[in-house]
Protein backbone atom coordinates (compact mmCIF):
# COMPACT_ATOMS: atom_id res chain seq x y z
CA UNK A 1 0.00 0.00 0.00
CA UNK A 2 2.86 2.68 0.99
CA UNK A 3 4.61 1.63 -2.47
CA UNK A 4 1.26 2.80 -3.93
CA UNK A 5 0.74 6.42 -2.03
CA UNK A 6 4.97 6.40 -2.99
CA UNK A 7 4.31 6.22 -6.38
CA UNK A 8 1.54 8.12 -6.42
CA UNK A 9 3.52 10.72 -5.25
CA UNK A 10 6.25 10.87 -7.74
CA UNK A 11 4.04 10.55 -10.17
CA UNK A 12 2.47 13.60 -9.65
CA UNK A 13 5.50 15.30 -8.98
CA UNK A 14 7.41 14.35 -11.95
CA UNK A 15 3.94 15.04 -14.25
CA UNK A 16 4.32 18.40 -12.27
CA UNK A 17 8.03 19.04 -13.38
CA UNK A 18 7.10 18.47 -16.82
CA UNK A 19 4.14 20.65 -16.95
CA UNK A 20 6.46 24.05 -15.66
CA UNK A 21 9.47 22.93 -17.90
CA UNK A 22 6.79 22.87 -20.59
CA UNK A 23 5.53 26.20 -19.68
CA UNK A 24 8.81 27.44 -19.76
CA UNK A 25 9.52 26.39 -23.32
CA UNK A 26 6.51 27.22 -24.48
CA UNK A 27 6.81 30.70 -23.26
CA UNK A 28 9.88 30.79 -24.02
CA UNK A 29 8.49 30.35 -27.88
CA UNK A 30 5.90 32.68 -27.79
CA UNK A 31 8.84 35.53 -26.74
CA UNK A 32 10.31 34.07 -29.81
CA UNK A 33 7.38 34.28 -32.21
CA UNK A 34 6.77 37.60 -31.28
CA UNK A 35 10.02 38.66 -32.06
CA UNK A 36 9.80 37.36 -35.53
CA UNK A 37 6.53 39.37 -36.15
CA UNK A 38 8.64 42.33 -35.35
CA UNK A 39 11.63 41.00 -37.11
CA UNK A 40 8.26 40.97 -40.27
CA UNK A 41 7.18 44.55 -39.91
CA UNK A 42 10.90 45.61 -39.95
CA UNK A 43 11.48 43.80 -43.11
CA UNK A 44 8.56 45.64 -44.53
CA UNK A 45 9.14 48.76 -43.83
CA UNK A 46 12.76 48.30 -45.16
CA UNK A 47 11.43 46.81 -48.19
CA UNK A 48 8.94 49.93 -48.48
CA UNK A 49 11.55 52.56 -47.94
CA UNK A 50 13.25 52.63 -50.96
CA UNK A 51 10.24 52.52 -52.65
CA UNK A 52 8.94 56.13 -50.83
CA UNK A 53 12.51 57.58 -51.29
CA UNK A 54 12.27 56.91 -55.61
CA UNK A 55 9.09 58.29 -55.33
CA UNK A 56 9.61 61.61 -53.42
CA UNK A 57 13.53 62.70 -54.68
CA UNK A 58 12.01 63.45 -57.78
CA UNK A 59 9.94 66.27 -56.43
CA UNK A 60 12.33 66.99 -53.67
CA UNK A 61 15.77 67.44 -55.12
CA UNK A 62 17.07 69.98 -51.87
CA UNK A 63 15.38 67.77 -49.63
CA UNK A 64 18.57 65.21 -49.81
CA UNK A 65 19.60 65.10 -46.60
CA UNK A 66 16.65 64.21 -44.96
CA UNK A 67 16.74 61.13 -48.00
CA UNK A 68 20.22 60.16 -47.31
CA UNK A 69 19.97 59.43 -43.28
CA UNK A 70 16.48 57.97 -43.77
CA UNK A 71 18.32 55.99 -45.88
CA UNK A 72 21.74 55.39 -44.01
CA UNK A 73 19.58 54.04 -40.40
CA UNK A 74 18.03 51.64 -43.01
CA UNK A 75 20.59 49.90 -44.69
CA UNK A 76 22.34 50.04 -40.56
CA UNK A 77 19.60 48.69 -39.09
CA UNK A 78 19.82 45.72 -42.03
CA UNK A 79 23.46 44.81 -40.39
CA UNK A 80 22.45 44.22 -36.87
CA UNK A 81 22.44 41.07 -35.84
CA UNK A 82 18.89 38.83 -34.52
CA UNK A 83 20.40 39.04 -30.41
CA UNK A 84 20.80 42.58 -31.16
CA UNK A 85 17.21 43.69 -30.53
CA UNK A 86 17.68 46.43 -28.27
CA UNK A 87 19.86 48.38 -30.62
CA UNK A 88 17.95 47.34 -33.27
CA UNK A 89 14.96 49.02 -31.89
CA UNK A 90 16.80 52.25 -31.21
CA UNK A 91 18.16 52.58 -34.51
CA UNK A 92 13.98 51.19 -35.69
CA UNK A 93 12.79 54.12 -33.46
CA UNK A 94 15.29 56.60 -35.32
CA UNK A 95 14.59 55.58 -38.58
CA UNK A 96 10.71 56.00 -37.58
CA UNK A 97 11.31 59.73 -36.62
CA UNK A 98 12.82 60.60 -39.87
CA UNK A 99 10.22 58.44 -42.34
CA UNK A 100 7.84 61.25 -40.03
CA UNK A 101 10.58 64.20 -41.10
CA UNK A 102 10.19 62.78 -45.11
CA UNK A 103 6.28 63.28 -44.51
CA UNK A 104 6.52 66.40 -42.84
CA UNK A 105 8.81 67.46 -45.84
CA UNK A 106 6.08 66.34 -48.65
CA UNK A 107 3.69 68.44 -47.23
CA UNK A 108 5.34 71.61 -49.25
CA UNK A 109 5.41 69.75 -52.44
CA UNK A 110 1.16 69.84 -54.13
CA UNK A 111 2.22 68.03 -56.30
CA UNK A 112 3.38 64.99 -54.35
CA UNK A 113 0.68 65.44 -52.02
CA UNK A 114 -1.62 64.55 -55.45
CA UNK A 115 0.48 61.52 -56.52
CA UNK A 116 -1.38 58.10 -55.60
CA UNK A 117 2.12 55.83 -55.63
CA UNK A 118 3.23 58.38 -53.03
CA UNK A 119 -0.39 58.15 -51.15
CA UNK A 120 0.00 54.20 -51.42
CA UNK A 121 3.43 54.20 -49.97
CA UNK A 122 2.66 56.68 -47.27
CA UNK A 123 -0.36 54.80 -46.43
CA UNK A 124 1.45 51.22 -46.35
CA UNK A 125 4.34 52.92 -44.19
CA UNK A 126 2.01 54.22 -41.96
CA UNK A 127 0.06 50.89 -41.53
CA UNK A 128 3.24 49.07 -40.67
CA UNK A 129 4.51 51.76 -38.56
CA UNK A 130 1.13 50.66 -36.61
CA UNK A 131 1.62 46.83 -36.84
CA UNK A 132 5.18 47.53 -35.99
CA UNK A 133 3.95 49.29 -32.44
CA UNK A 134 1.54 46.35 -32.13
CA UNK A 135 4.35 43.94 -32.58
CA UNK A 136 6.48 45.38 -30.18
CA UNK A 137 4.10 45.07 -27.41
CA UNK A 138 2.88 42.08 -28.26
CA UNK A 139 6.89 40.72 -27.56
CA UNK A 140 7.03 42.88 -24.56
CA UNK A 141 4.27 41.11 -22.88
CA UNK A 142 5.53 37.76 -24.17
CA UNK A 143 8.94 38.84 -22.48
CA UNK A 144 7.52 39.70 -19.24
CA UNK A 145 5.18 36.81 -18.96
CA UNK A 146 8.46 34.36 -19.67
CA UNK A 147 10.07 36.39 -17.10
CA UNK A 148 7.80 35.49 -14.48
CA UNK A 149 8.07 32.21 -14.45
CA UNK A 150 11.45 32.62 -14.34
CA UNK A 151 11.03 34.64 -10.80
CA UNK A 152 8.44 32.71 -9.59
CA UNK A 153 8.23 29.35 -7.68
CA UNK A 154 8.31 26.93 -7.77
CA UNK A 155 9.64 27.20 -11.82
CA UNK A 156 12.25 29.14 -10.99
CA UNK A 157 13.98 26.33 -9.61
CA UNK A 158 13.31 24.53 -12.93
CA UNK A 159 14.47 27.33 -14.64
CA UNK A 160 17.59 27.38 -13.02
CA UNK A 161 18.20 23.74 -13.08
CA UNK A 162 18.05 24.08 -17.00
CA UNK A 163 19.62 27.62 -18.16
CA UNK A 164 16.68 29.58 -19.39
CA UNK A 165 17.75 32.90 -18.50
CA UNK A 166 15.67 36.69 -18.53
CA UNK A 167 15.10 38.80 -21.45
CA UNK A 168 14.85 42.26 -21.83
CA UNK A 169 12.34 43.87 -23.16
CA UNK A 170 12.35 45.93 -25.85
CA UNK A 171 12.31 49.86 -23.88
CA UNK A 172 12.35 52.91 -25.36
CA UNK A 173 15.87 54.80 -24.92
CA UNK A 174 15.86 57.71 -22.70
CA UNK A 175 16.68 60.19 -25.60
CA UNK A 176 13.98 59.02 -27.85
CA UNK A 177 11.93 59.97 -25.09
CA UNK A 178 12.91 63.87 -25.05
CA UNK A 179 9.61 65.90 -26.16
CA UNK A 180 11.19 68.07 -28.85
CA UNK A 181 10.28 72.09 -27.48
CA UNK A 182 7.95 74.11 -29.55
CA UNK A 183 8.15 77.67 -29.91
CA UNK A 184 5.81 80.07 -31.49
Amino acid sequence: MQWIIGFIITFVIVLAYISLYNGLVEALSWVREAWIQVEVQLEKRNVLVPKLIETIKDYTKQEHEAFTQVVQLRNKLQQFPVENRLEKMHVSNQLSESIKTVFALSESYSNLKNNENFKELQEELATTENKLAYSRQLYNSSVTSYNIKLQALPSNLIAKLHGFKEIELLETPPEDRIIPKISF
